[in-house]
């Protein structure tokens, strides 16, 4: 059975690749899922987009303002993924929750949601959502969800435990439609201490096997030479902030000292998050070489091959790699949807909020 997929806020395609390679066998059958449309505004992300998940079908990409495109006249659908802006739910940042420019665009995937009544879906936010607008972003999210029809199963997710060498927490809401019966269960975490697996390192991702020299997206950064002595002053796992810099080195930084400036990666242990965005100090430190990390290392530790082509100028591929879904997570939670439809058993955890417990509450705080 072959789910045909509509996707929002696309980016370069980390869910859409997990999709492209989540495949289940079961009664018979092959479960999958298949690209029909997707959309973003970033042209970069577009392209790479196409030219990674579906370059015999450009069409199917459509490039601009979800606000300005016609979102029933895109094609129908059985799935629908979709990972809306969340600058304005991060825990970095003003955190402005529905009152900021990208907070209302979710509400974009809920009009899809009550259009095309897809089978399934999938929504991924950052974990600042819970607590955005003093928690009422999240509960009017999950209720405009299961009013449009869905059983809703969202639940923190650390994509570490899952295999992805990254430190990378992240809310992902699984929806199936309520006529069908289905109950999403959250895959159990296979990584860490007392687990099948241990922890995917930042050594692992980057170092096995090496990046070759003429890989995609592997331009080695340049930097002065003050900011290189600088490095060498700071022992892995460690930041700017660090005590033993000399103090001709130092930064000269009053108020709040962000832990991630010029953090270098710990080897043996899974990098702290990726990112897409920030000045100078951001953009993560190698555990080793005085240096920040090439865009195909960052690739590396959010899953993606080394194949998988990133369009734009670095700045653009850095933000692209930084925004995405770890490829690797989504196979996983993507192979889970499809033996919850198929109806195959698997190890599972109870989510982290109860959804129905949530909107009881809501619908009595309407009385109070």
């Amino acid at each position: 059975m072959i789910f045909r997929k509509g996707e929002l806020f696309n980016g370069p395609g980390g869910f859409a690749w997990g999709a492209k390679n989540a495949r289940v066998e079961a009664n018979g059958m092959t479960y999958a899922v298949e690209h029909t449309w997707s959309n973003d505004y970033c042209d970069s992300a577009c392209d790479t987009y196409t030219h990674n998940i579906c370059p015999d079908k450009p069409e199917s990409v459509h490039r601009g303002d979800v606000r300005l495109l016609n979102l029933e006249e895109l094609g129908e659908i059985d799935a629908f993924i979709y990972g809306f802006p969340c600058n304005d739910f991060s825990i970095v940042g003003e955190k402005k929750g529905f009152d900021g420019t990208y907070g209302p665009l979710y509400s974009y995937g809920i009009r899809v949601l009550k259009h095309y009544q897809p089978k399934w879906f999938i929504a991924e936010n950052v974990g600042g959502l819970q607590s955005a607008n003093e928690g009422k972003a999240f509960l009017q999210i999950l209720s405009e969800m299961n009013e449009a029809g869905y059983k809703l199963t969202p639940h923190l997710y650390n994509f570490a435990d899952y295999g992805v060498p990254q430190t990378r927490q992240r809310i992902l809401i699984i929806g199936f439609r309520k006529d069908l019966n289905m109950e999403f269960r959250v895959p159990a975490p296979t990584h860490g201490p007392n687990r099948p697996h241990p922890y995917k390192t930042a050594y692992d991702a980057i170092m096995e096997p090496p990046i070759l020299e003429n890989a995609y997206n592997n331009d080695m950064p340049k930097h002065k030479p003050k900011v290189i002595e600088f490095l060498k002053a700071i022992p892995a796992g460690q930041n700017a902030w660090y005590d033993g810099i000399p103090e001709d080195l130092r930064l000269n930084v009053k108020g709040a000292k962000m832990s991630q400036i010029y953090r270098r990666l710990e080897k043996n242990t899974p990098s702290y998050t990726v990112t897409g965005s920030g000045g100078g100090g951001t953009h993560m430190y190698h555990w080793e070489e005085p240096r920040a990390l090439t865009n195909r290392e960052r690739a590396r530790l959010q899953t993606f091959p080394d194949e998988f082509y990133f369009h734009g100028t670095k700045e653009k591929v850095r933000q692209q790699v930084g925004m995405a879904v770890p490829p690797e997570g989504a196979r996983i939670i993507i192979e889970a949807v499809l033996k919850t439809y198929a109806g195959v058993e698997y190890d599972s955890i109870k989510p982290k909020w109860d959804v129905e417990q949530m909107l009881e509450q809501k619908i009595d705080s309407l009385f109070l």
